[in-house]
C-alpha cells in the first residue's frame, strides 16, 4: 500500500468516525445552534488534525511541523476517549431504554441524553489529562527477577537495564530522553539492552535529540535491535546513528560476553517486519545464535513478543521485547493480544522466559492509562 492510499484510507475512517460522534453527542446535548456549529468546527479541525499529525514531519520545515503534529496527536488522544465513551454510552443507553420498556417505566429522556453526553466530554477530557500526566513523567523503574535453570553461579544476580519504545519525535525530545539515560545509568547495569523504536523520524531531524543514548553505560555495554519504526524511518541511516554514538547495534548476529569467566551470549535480530522492507534483513533468531558455545546461557533481544516462537525454537533462554506499550492507554490494552502473543510482563513460552517491556517513551498521544512507562531491571536468579 502507498503512502498515499494509506493517508486517504486513514482519512476515510477518521471522517467515519468523527461523522458518529457528532450524530451521537452534539444534537443530544441540545446546545443553541451557533454552539452546536462550534461543535460541528471543532470536529472537522480534529478530523483534519489528526491524520496530518502522522505524515507533516517529513514535508514541513521544524519547528511549526512539530508543533502541528503535537497539537494533532493531543487531539488523537482525546478523540480516541470521546469515541470509546460514546460507543459505551450508546451501549447503555440502549440497555436503560429497553429496561425501562420492559418495566413499563416513564424515563426522562431528554435529561439522561444531555447528561450523559456532557459525561463522555468530561470524562474523555479528563483521561486525556491524567494520560498526559503519566506519559511525560519519567519513567518507573521495574524490576524483575528472572529464573534460569541451570544459571552458572557467576551469572547469578547478572542485572540487565532494558528500555524500549521511546519514540524520539514531535513530543519527545533530548531532555526527555537525558533524563532516561540518568535513571538508568545509576540502577549501574551489567548489560543495557535497548529493544527498538527509538525514532519516529528521520537521522537529519533527531540525530541531536537522541545524542544522550551515547552516554548509557554498563559494564558489558549498551546492545539496541532495530524496532518497525526505525524501519518507518530509515534503518540503515539509523543503524550507522546508533553505531556511531557507541551503541552496539545487532542485526541477526550475537556477542559473547565474558562475566567474571562466564560465557554469555547476547544476541539481537532485526524487526519482526524487517524482511518486507529489505529481504535481506529479515529477522532470524535461528542465525543470530548460529556459532554461539554450545551450553552458554542466550539471551535474544527482539523488538517484538512474536519472535518467541523462533526463538523458543533455536534454544535461547531469554528474549526481551518491546513494541506492545502495553497497549499505552484503555482500551486499546484489550486489543494487543490479537497481535502479539504478550502484552507485558513476564510469560513463560515453551522452555523460555519472554519480557515485554510496556516502553519507556510512547507513540502517537502522550497518554498513558492502566500501562505505565518502564525502565525494567531484570536479575537472572537460579532457577
Amino acid at each position: 500500500m502507498s503512502r498515499f492510499s494509506f493517508v486517504l484510507r486513514l482519512m476515510a475512517v477518521v471522517a467515519a468516525a468523527h461523522v458518529y460522534v457528532g450524530l451521537r453527542l452534539i444534537p443530544d446535548l441540545a446546545l443553541p445552534g451557533s454552539q452546536q456549529w462550534v461543535g460541528v468546527m471543532a470536529l472537522v479541525l480534529s478530523g483534519i488534525l489528526m491524520p496530518v499529525s502522522l505524515v507533516i514531519r517529513p514535508f514541513a520545515a521544524r519547528p511549526w511541523a512539530d508543533w502541528v503534529a503535537g497539537i494533532g496527536l493531543v487531539v488523537m488522544g482525546l478523540f480516541s476517549s470521546i469515541f470509546v465513551l460514546t460507543l459505551l454510552r450508546d451501549v447503555v443507553l440502549a440497555a436503560v431504554l429497553t429496561a425501562g420498556t420492559l418495566a413499563s417505566a416513564k424515563l426522562p429522556l431528554p435529561a439522561l441524553k444531555a447528561d450523559s453526553a456532557l459525561a463522555v466530554l468530561v470524562l474523555a477530557l479528563g483521561a486525556t489529562l491524567l494520560g498526559a500526566f503519566n506519559a511525560r513523567r519519567l519513567a518507573r523503574v521495574v524490576r524483575v527477577d528472572v529464573p534460569i535453570a541451570g544459571l552458572p553461579p557467576a551469572l547469578h544476580g547478572f542485572t540487565i537495564a532494558q528500555i524500549s519504545d521511546i519514540h524520539v519525535g514531535p513530543t519527545i525530545k533530548r531532555g526527555y530522553v537525558q533524563h532516561i539515560v540518568q535513571a538508568v545509568n545509576a540502577l549501574r547495569p551489567d548489560l543495557i539492552a535497548i529493544t527498538g523504536d527509538v525514532v519516529d523520524g528521520p537521522v537529519a531531524q533527531l540525530a541531536p535529540h537522541t545524542q544522550p543514548l551515547g552516554e548509557l553505560a554498563a559494564r558489558h555495554g549498551a546492545y539496541l535491535v532495530t524496532g518497525n519504526h526505525e524501519y518507518y524511518s530509515g534503518a540503515d541511516h539509523w543503524v550507522a546513528e546508533f553505531r556511531r554514538m557507541g551503541l552496539h547495534v545487532l542485526m541477526n548476529e550475537h556477542v559473547v560476553l565474558r562475566h567474571d569467566g562466564t560465557p554469555l551470549v547476547v544476541a539481537g535480530v532485526t524487526d519482526y517486519s524487517a524482511g518486507a522492507f529489505d529481504p535481506a534483513q529479515a529477522s532470524n533468531p535461528a542465525a543470530a545464535l548460529a556459532g554461539a558455545p554450545a551450553g552458554a546461557i542466550s539471551l535474544l533481544l527482539a523488538h517484538q513478543p512474536r519472535s518467541a516462537g523462533a526463538a523458543a525454537a533455536a534454544g535461547y533462554r531469554l528474549q526481551l521485547s518491546g513494541h506492545t506499550h502495553g497497549g499505552q492507554f484503555l482500551p486499546w490494552n484489550l486489543f494487543v493480544r490479537f497481535q502479539q502473543p504478550f502484552t507485558a510482563g513476564l510469560r513463560r513460552f515453551e522452555d523460555m522466559w519472554v519480557y515485554t517491556s510496556r516502553g519507556t517513551g510512547y507513540w502517537g498521544p502522550p497518554k498513558r492509562l492502566g500501562a505505565p512507562s518502564e525502565i525494567t531491571l531484570l536479575r537472572l536468579i537460579a532457577g
